[in-house]
């Protein structure tokens, strides 16, 4: 009797091991997606659109996050369907193993990030990483991978904020000049200059042109 009691709490130890360490996955999941996918890019350039434009907290955050993750998903459908019919669905359907499943989640994932991420930036984790260098792309592991990636898309997206911020700080630079040699030097110049910036940006159809922008910076 004892020996039963025994078995049947080492089994419900087990059991709930098991539950803990799958709610730990499926809580990291949503973040480990979004360091790997287009959704880093995206939304830091949309900051820095917002934050270029000088309108505060319009678009709000909600606005600009729920566009990122739509725009991930159709940057990412490819992937996304490549998983589902090479993963997903072969594993629900029982014909691959849970490793299987995982390692073909990864393939995709892993190649979108690839073409995304500098050499030099590989190379950089690998040597801090203090591996072997990898022999060919598919020896290169994942950890070293994931961070490569994310620093390479926050210089893109650096990049690309640099580049919006140009045509507006030169408004603000003459709206800033043109009020000074008026003598209107306690006039904000984010007052006047705020309206001419919006206008701008819904003239040359901005929201059409960053977009664009970024669905093909990731072609």
């Amino acid at each position: 009797m004892l020996d039963i009691l025994k078995t049947s709490s080492g089994a419900g130890s087990s059991n709930w091991m098991q539950i803990l360490v799958l709610m730990t996955v499926l809580a990291l999941i949503p973040t480990i997606l979004i360091m790997t996918t287009s959704f880093t890019r995206i939304i830091i350039v949309l900051s820095f659109t917002r934050n270029a434009l000088g309108t505060q907290q319009m678009p709000s955050n909600q606005i600009l996050i729920g566009i990122a993750l739509f725009l991930t998903i159709f940057i990412m459908g490819p992937k996304i369907n490549i998983i589902n019919q090479e993963a997903i669905q072969p594993y629900l359907k029982n014909q691959i193993t849970q490793e299987q499943a995982i390692k073909n989640t990864e393939k995709p994932l892993r190649e979108f990030m690839l073409k995304q991420t500098r050499s030099k930036d590989i190379a950089l984790f690998i040597k801090l990483s203090q591996t072997q260098k990898p022999s060919s792309v598919e020896d290169i592991p994942t950890t070293v991978m994931i961070p490569a990636f994310i620093i390479s898309e926050l210089r893109t997206a650096f990049q690309i904020g640099f580049l919006i911020y140009i045509p507006f700080l030169l408004i603000d630079i003459v709206v800033s000049t043109v009020l000074m040699s008026m003598g209107m030097m306690m006039v904000p110049p984010v007052m006047i200059s705020l309206p001419f910036k919006i206008l701008l940006f819904v003239m040359v159809d901005g929201w059409y042109l960053l977009i664009n922008s970024l669905v093909s910076s990731f072609r």
